[in-house]
């Protein structure tokens, strides 16, 4: 009997570390994020929020912080800061303001929006009203956070100041800085984001001041290539649809963000922040400015390599260095040239592999043309360039090749019948532009980041310059981009797929929204499609 109770005891004296060894310890290392951490150890960003309730609202870490992990399956509490109570959880309600969306809800409480589709029993996540009461599961009740375990506050938000450029419009201003267009609209009282002007001075909410990244140690030229299967995702200029995405079965979320001469790679935290946050994994297309190229392009090239080492930094999936770099509405005329662009390549890699080996380094996609006639200074069509890049050496400074297919009007198994002129031309056909691109760069997996389909269904007639897709009805923008998915995830060949686009609401001289699958009235034919094709 007494060794019995010994042994009772003893099994209770073992139960609380039991309850402690649920958990462990992770030291933040540079350019890791929240996100990355939790697919590390197999858990959400809410678990490592709700463990560790020192992180601020805008889910700041930093290189040497001290993370409390708990280990999947297993609850654990989170560690307690000295002389304070650890913290209980709790549910809370939040009642739907007009304008906003269950994902960016599920952002400002930091938990998966899925959890609170769940917990509603949400049918249908599309449909949101003014006013519904929604319950927030696992929210950690007191959220005042005090300082972090190495002395360091959270970095506070600021406003700046940003005066609108030729050719710039809401959704670009919002990608570089981060922010929705929705806050940038409500911050600056426009009711029609239609007009916004040239010198326009617009006040960005929301700007996290963080500070420049260290510099990137010296890069190898040779790491392990960045594998995986297929991928869909879609290009969001908005980023105001993320459920729609996630209908569609989309993993990944593509952002375009431009480079200034100057500009701090810190800006772009938010962009990548606001991806993970929101369950996607995340490609920056990051192009520069030609003309401020044009007069130094070596010393350019080599900032702008730099500016990539410290974004890769921060913790994005992949990075698509430049955009449609033949021609000169990207490059600067009279340099244009496949040599110049791998020299470009070639410094971006060492640099982004340098910062972080596990970012996907895409080359710059082309535009689709044979509107030169060859090759020049003054511009390229797509063939001789990318066979120019091979024969430089393209192929060891990349881990996937970037596309663009944006003119199709038959479906993708079509391989000819188009009506225009020039109708052999491969950039005519789906099949044919793959086909092509995969014979030049045989070794190489592709990434399509840009592909969609033109209509104007909805929006009115399109601009005389666009009037080859006049006929594509939504019903064949829906069905070719999940015939395209299929064709392209049973290829072998393709590493990403990203729909061009999802969101855009500009329709004029060039008809961005006529791409998008989100359309007027914010519904999503191509979802099923999309959905079905990824089943």
């Amino acid at each position: 009997m007494r060794r019995l109770m010994f042994l009772a005891i003893a099994l209770a004296l073992l139960l609380p570390v039991a309850a402690v060894s649920a958990q462990t310890t992770h030291t933040v290392t540079r350019g890791q994020t929240l996100y990355s951490i939790a697919q590390r150890y197999g858990i959400t960003v809410a678990d490592i929020l709700s463990a560790n309730p020192w992180i601020g609202s805008g889910n700041v870490i930093h290189a040497g912080n001290q993370l409390v992990i708990p280990v999947p399956g297993q609850p654990a509490g989170p560690a307690p800061q000295p002389g304070q109570p650890a913290p209980a959880t709790q549910e809370v309600r939040h009642t739907v303001a007009p304008g906003e969306y269950l994902s960016q809800i599920g952002q400002r409480y930091g938990v998966s929006y899925i959890d609170i589709i769940n917990r509603n029993n949400i049918s249908n996540p599309d449909v949101l009203h003014v006013g519904t009461v929604l319950i927030i599961p696992g929210v950690v009740a007191d959220t005042t956070p005090p300082p972090g375990p190495t002395g360091e506050q959270p970095q506070p938000s600021s406003e700046v100041r940003h005066t609108v450029a030729r050719g710039e419009y809401l959704g670009l201003i919002a990608e570089r800085y981060g922010v929705l267009v929705a806050d940038i609209l409500r911050r600056n009282n426009i009711s029609n984001p239609d007009l916004v002007y040239p010198g326009t001075v617009l006040i960005i909410p929301g700007v996290v001041a963080a500070p420049a990244p260290a510099d990137a140690p010296p890069a190898p030229v040779n790491v392990p290539a960045i594998g995986g299967g297929f991928a869909l995702g879609g290009q969001a200029l908005s980023f105001a649809w993320p459920h729609h995405m996630h209908a569609a079965r989309m993993t990944w979320v593509k952002r375009q963000v431009r480079y200034h001469a100057g500009d701090n790679a810190a800006n772009v935290r938010g962009v990548i922040d606001q991806a993970h946050g929101a369950g996607f994994r995340v490609l920056l297309s990051v192009v520069g400015e030609p003309g401020q190229m044009a007069g130094n392009p070596s010393g350019y090239i080599s900032e702008f390599a730099n500016f990539l080492g410290g974004v890769a930094s921060l913790g994005p999936d992949a990075i698509e260095v430049w955009n449609e770099q033949n021609i000169d509405r990207e490059w600067p005329g009279g340099q244009i040239g496949p040599q110049a662009y791998t020299s470009m390549l070639s410094q971006a890699w060492n640099a982004i592999k340098g910062a972080n080996a596990n970012v996907m380094v895409i080359s710059g996609a082309p535009a689709p043309t044979g509107y030169f006639g060859g090759c020049s200074g003054g511009g390229c069509d797509d063939l001789p360039f990318i066979r120019g890049m091979a024969a430089a050496g393209a192929a060891n400074y990349m881990d996937c090749v970037g596309i663009h297919y944006n003119e199709g009007i038959l479906s993708p198994d079509a391989r000819s019948g188009d009506p225009r002129g020039s109708s052999g031309h491969y950039t005519r056909y789906y099949s044919r532009m793959f086909e092509t691109y995969a014979s030049v760069f045989p070794g190489k997996p592709l990434c399509f980041t840009e592909i969609g389909y033109l209509s104007g269904e909805g929006y009115g007639p399109l601009p005389a310059s666009f009037a080859w897709a006049a006929n594509v009805t939504v019903a064949n923008q829906a069905a070719w981009l999940g015939r395209a998915v299929t064709l392209a995830r049973n290829s072998g060949r393709v590493r990403l797929f990203i729909v061009w686009n999802v969101d855009a609401t500009r329709y004029d001289s060039d008809p961005q929204a006529g791409f998008a699958i989100v359309r007027p009235g914010g519904d999503c034919p191509a979802c099923g499609h999309l959905a079905a094709a990824m089943a």
